[in-house]
C-alpha cells in the first residue's frame, strides 16, 4: 500500500533518473485526509465547527481507495519480469509486515491495558489480525490495530498479483483499456447492486470488493508503460478528485468510499507519475512532502492507536469549541508523526533489509 517508486520498463525520462517522487509526496496527502477523517469520527469539534469538520473531513474514507489504487500502480510500475512469486512475496512481507507486527503489539498491549477498546475477543482474532486475514470476517476486520483491516486487503492484492500481473504482460493496448473501464464500473456500480439487490455484503472492508481498485491501478500501470494512456494532465485530474471527494460527502451512501473518486483518482495517479518522468513541474515533488510520504505507512498505522489512547484520558468525543480543539488535533498530530518517524527509522527501514 505504501510503495517507493521506480520505473523500471519506460526509458529515464526524468532528470533524476526515472524516479517518481511526486506519488511518494502524495501518499502522505491520503494519509492525512484519513488523519483528518478520524479526527471528525473522534468529534474533537463541536458546533458550528463540526460542521465545517463533517464538510471539509466527512469523505475521508476515500483515502483508503487512493493507497488501494496506487499499490497496484507501484507494483505494476516497479515488477521485475520473470522474477518468481516467492520472491515477490518474500519483499512485500518485508516491507509491510514488521511494521505490522509492533503495531499490532502496541494494540494488544494497549488493548489489556489503558484501552479497553483495543483488546481483542480471543485468541482466534488475535491471531487472524497477525496473519493478515481477520478482514476476512466482518466480526474481525477491526481487530487489534484498526486500520490493519486495509493490510489484510493489501496481503490479498499481493497474492494476486503475480498471476495478474503475467496475465498483463501479455495482452494489448486494447485489452488494457477494457480492463480499466471495467475495473471504473464495477467499482461504481458494486455499491448499487449490494443495495438494491440486498446483497448484504460488507463492502468497505471486504478484500475481495476492494480488489478492483488494486486491479484499476495495475491496469493504468501498464498503460503508461506501453505509451497508451491518454487520461487528462494534473490539473484537470485533481479538480475531478476534488469534485468526487465533496460530492462523496453531499450524497452519502454505500459507494462514497470509492465510487465518486474513483475516475479522479485513476487520472491523477498516472498524470503526477507522467510529470515526473517528463521532468514536468510538480508541486508534489517538494522535498519535505517526499519526506513526509517516506513516514506516510508508519503515520496510517499508529495514528489511530493514538487517538485511541488521549480518547481514554479525555474521553469520547470531546465536541470542544474551535481553539481548543484545534489544540488537541495538533496535539495528536505531533504525537503520530512522532512516533511514525521513530517506527520509519528504526522499524520500517531495517525491516527492509
Amino acid at each position: 500500500m505504501f510503495l517507493t517508486v521506480e520505473t523500471r520498463h519506460l526509458p529515464a525520462l526524468a532528470s533524476d533518473g526515472g524516479q517518481l517522487p511526486s506519488l511518494t509526496a502524495m501518499r502522505w496527502a491520503a494519509a492525512f485526509v484519513v488523519f483528518v477523517y478520524h479526527v471528525r469520527n473522534f468529534g474533537y469539534f463541536g458546533g458550528e465547527s463540526a460542521r465545517i469538520a463533517d464538510w471539509a473531513f466527512g469523505a475521508g474514507a476515500t483515502g483508503v481507495s487512493f493507497f488501494f489504487i496506487l499499490s497496484g500502480f507501484v507494483l505494476a510500475w516497479s515488477a521485475r519480469p520473470g522474477e518468481p512469486a516467492w520472491v515477490f512475496w518474500r519483499r512485500r512481507i518485508a516491507r509491510i509486515y514488521p511494521l505490522h507486527l509492533v503495531t499490532a503489539a502496541i494494540a494488544l498491549a494497549l488493548g489489556l491495558t489503558l484501552v479497553p477498546r483495543l483488546r481483542p475477543s480471543g485468541a482466534a482474532e488475535t491471531i487472524s489480525n497477525l496473519l493478515l486475514v481477520s478482514a476476512w470476517n466482518p466480526r474481525w476486520w477491526q481487530a487489534l490495530n484498526p486500520v490493519s483491516w486495509s493490510l489484510t486487503c493489501e496481503a490479498f492484492f499481493y497474492a494476486s498479483f503475480p498471476a495478474l500481473y503475467a496475465i498483463l504482460l501479455r495482452v494489448g493496448r486494447r485489452s488494457l483499456a477494457a480492463l480499466t473501464a471495467i475495473c471504473i464500473s464495477t467499482v461504481i456500480l458494486l455499491p448499487w447492486a449490494n443495495t438494491r439487490f440486498s446483497l448484504g455484503w460488507t463492502l468497505y472492508s471486504f478484500p475481495l470488493a476492494r480488489l478492483p481498485e488494486f486491479m484499476l491501478g495495475v491496469a493504468i500501470a501498464r498503460l503508461v508503460q506501453v505509451g497508451a494512456w491518454r487520461g487528462p494532465g494534473s490539473e484537470a485530474a485533481i479538480a475531478l478528485t476534488l469534485i468526487g471527494y465533496f460530492l462523496a460527502h453531499q450524497l452519502p451512501g454505500s459507494g462514497s468510499y470509492a465510487a465518486f473518486t474513483v475516475i479522479g483518482l485513476a487520472c491523477l495517479i498516472p498524470a503526477a507519475a507522467l510529470n515526473d518522468l517528463h521532468g514536468t513541474r510538480s508541486l508534489w515533488r517538494r522535498r519535505w512532502l517526499i519526506r513526509l510520504g517516506e513516514w506516510s505507512f508508519a503515520f496510517y498505522m499508529i495514528h489511530i492507536l493514538v487517538m485511541r489512547t488521549i480518547e481514554q484520558l479525555i474521553g469520547p468525543r470531546p465536541e470542544l469549541g474551535t481553539v481548543p480543539a484545534l489544540a488537541l488535533t495538533t496535539i495528536v498530530f505531533t504525537v503520530s508523526l512522532s512516533l511514525a518517524w521513530a517506527l520509519y527509522r528504526w522499524v520500517e527501514c531495517p525491516g527492509r533489509h
